[in-house]
């Protein structure tokens, strides 16, 4: 498996993506993973960048409402309390990476496919 993460240069919320991309991952050697900094829209719209940070998995974005335009701004995911983040939580990323969640792990918050309850809010940086 190929995970690509996409960033703006010096997105704030990239380390976090980061961090809890590793946790999501820990014990597995069967991914490989890649970091862009994306500078323009036209590189964006190239690379399937849906706001920064944006996860793309084998090339796709599976937090990404079909339709969504590409885009150099921030983006924001729903947890499952409700409140808005600049990152996907490690149990969003654990489901979508078809990872076994640890004990104690939070609920799954984010949306793959159809679920509402991912917010793909955009605001300039």
């Amino acid at each position: 498996m190929r995970v690509e993460i996409l960033l703006v240069p010096d997105c704030p919320n990239g380390p976090v993506l980061k961090e809890r991309l590793a946790l999501a991952l820990a014990g597995r050697s069967d991914v490989e993973v890649a970091e862009h900094v994306v500078e323009d829209q036209a590189e964006a719209e190239r690379r399937g960048m849906h706001g920064s940070p944006t996860l793309l998995v084998d090339g796709r974005d599976p937090f990404a409402a079909p339709g969504t335009a590409a885009s150099v701004s921030c983006r924001l995911y729903r947890g499952a309390d409700g409140r808005i983040g600049g990152a996907p939580s490690v149990e969003q990323l654990r489901q979508v990476l078809g990872t076994t969640a640890t004990a104690g792990a939070d609920r799954p918050s984010g949306r793959t496919g159809g679920d509402p309850r991912l917010v793909d809010y955009r605001y300039a940086p």
